[in-house]
């Protein structure tokens, strides 16, 4: 009986000790903006106090700018068909990683393409307007997805210009303004795609931008219109980064990013303006009389693609003979088959080479973010689609947030954002 009275004694006398707290939605909020560098978080909870209401970003503490985001139809605002949006064509989950999301729907209407935007002119050379050398980017975005893989937040404006958009009887065409973006894939829908422009404009001689990144693995798809007990388990996180200092741009899905290679650069279609950027570069750089065979005189020099290929990591011989030697070299963004021929003097001298495949994550990227020389000629930062001639679907499901960070996130950084979306999903109901 003594000891039993001793021990309530200690416990009534012993101090509280604290319980874990709630995982609450401003502790996800401040996983968020405590991540250095974040100029800006939507998480689709937090609004404007007076009408209209609009969804506002979370910025750093002094900011002022809080990029309300405006709901619009680029189709009419660019071709003059199809009706107005409204925050009415963005039906809202009432839950998500960080308490609500937004849908980006499957629109049957070919002349209605809704998103979210903040104009130019409420961005303009403010923290989300990341441009010019030496600045790097992160976007990330906590995602559904149902379908598709084209833009999920960014500026991006793909342009319509009069030689493409007059096909489809553009009423205001415009050059391409394109600086960062954060895709749901492209050419491999359910990866994460980064995509970074130096002129706003095409690569390679091409009319789309080809400087991007493909995570390795591969979201998969969920209806939208699922349970929410599916949906709570549905969340992914998208993202990519552009570390200029490394000159790489680099795809994440759930915090990992993945080596990805495309085999036969020269024969893939996909890669086809990227392989003849590296080839006229290297032609160019061959001693000699020019040009030579397949050499684009006029091709120009700032839209050569051509990697570091100093020592390389990795040499396999593909067939040796007495004369000659062909070797596949793996350097850090290209494998090169290379001819080599014995000289005069009996030792092996290179004769020619050919690019055999190209490292797709991460991108190298050696050129500095495009600047736009005013707000005209700068895009919009937009979510849920961008502006682009083609007016496809794009992508479809759930958006539960998106961040913009002035730096590239390291991998730690990104798994801890990622696993936000791994949590218990909040219920607007429930706070």
């Amino acid at each position: 009986m003594k000891h039993t009275l001793t021990l309530i004694t200690a416990l009534l006398l012993a101090p509280l000790v604290a319980l874990p707290a709630a995982d609450m939605p401003a502790d996800r909020v401040a996983t968020v903006m405590n991540t250095p560098g974040c100029v800006a978080f939507w998480d689709f909870v937090k609004r404007e106090p007076d009408a209209p209401h609009r969804f506002t970003a979370h910025v750093p503490q002094g900011a002022t700018n809080e990029y309300a985001l405006d709901a619009a139809n680029y189709v009419k605002d660019y071709w003059g068909k199809g009706r107005e949006a409204s925050y009415a064509d963005f039906p809202l989950l009432g839950r998500g990683p960080f308490g609500q999301a937004i849908r980006i729907r499957k629109e049957e209407d070919a002349t209605f393409r809704p998103f979210l935007f903040v104009p130019r002119a409420r961005l303009h050379d403010s923290s989300i307007d990341i441009k010019g050398a030496g600045k790097s980017v992160t976007v990330v975005v906590w995602a559904i997805r149902e379908s598709g893989g084209h833009a999920l937040a960014g500026i991006w404006h793909e342009g319509t210009e009069v030689d493409r958009a007059s096909k489809v009887g553009s009423q205001k065409a415009e050059r391409g303004q394109r600086q960062y973006a954060l895709f749901a894939g492209l050419e491999r829908n359910g990866s994460a795609c980064g995509h970074v422009s130096e002129n706003g404009a095409g690569s390679f001689l091409n009319h789309y931008a080809q400087h991007k990144c493909y995570s390795a693995d591969i979201s998969r798809t969920v209806p939208a219109d699922s349970p929410s007990t599916k949906l709570d388990t549905a969340w992914q996180c998208f993202a990519m980064t552009f570390d200029s200092e490394r000159q790489e741009i680099t795809g994440w899905f759930d915090g990992k990013s993945g080596d990805r290679w495309q085999e036969d650069a020269k024969h893939d279609k996909g890669l086809s303006s990227r392989y003849n950027a590296w080839l006229q570069g290297y032609l160019r750089g061959l001693p000699g009389t020019h040009p030579y065979p397949g050499e684009n005189p006029a091709f120009p020099k700032d839209q050569f693609y051509n990697p570091p290929e100093g020592k390389p990591l990795s040499v396999k011989v593909l067939s040796e003979a007495a004369e000659e030697r062909i070797e596949l070299r793996e350097f850090a963004y290209t494998r090169v088959k290379v001819t080599l021929r014995k000289g005069a003097d009996g030792t092996f001298v290179e004769t020619s080479r050919d690019l055999e495949a190209l490292r797709m994550n991460p991108w190298w990227y050696p050129h500095a973010i495009y600047t736009p020389k005013d707000a005209q000629t700068g895009g919009p930062f937009t979510i849920g689609r961008v502006i682009h001639n083609g007016r496809s679907v794009g992508f479809t499901g759930w958006i539960g947030g998106v961040a913009v960070f002035n730096r590239a996130l390291s991998a730690e950084e990104l798994a801890k954002l990622t696993a936000i979306g791994c949590k218990t999903p909040i219920s607007m109901l429930s706070h």
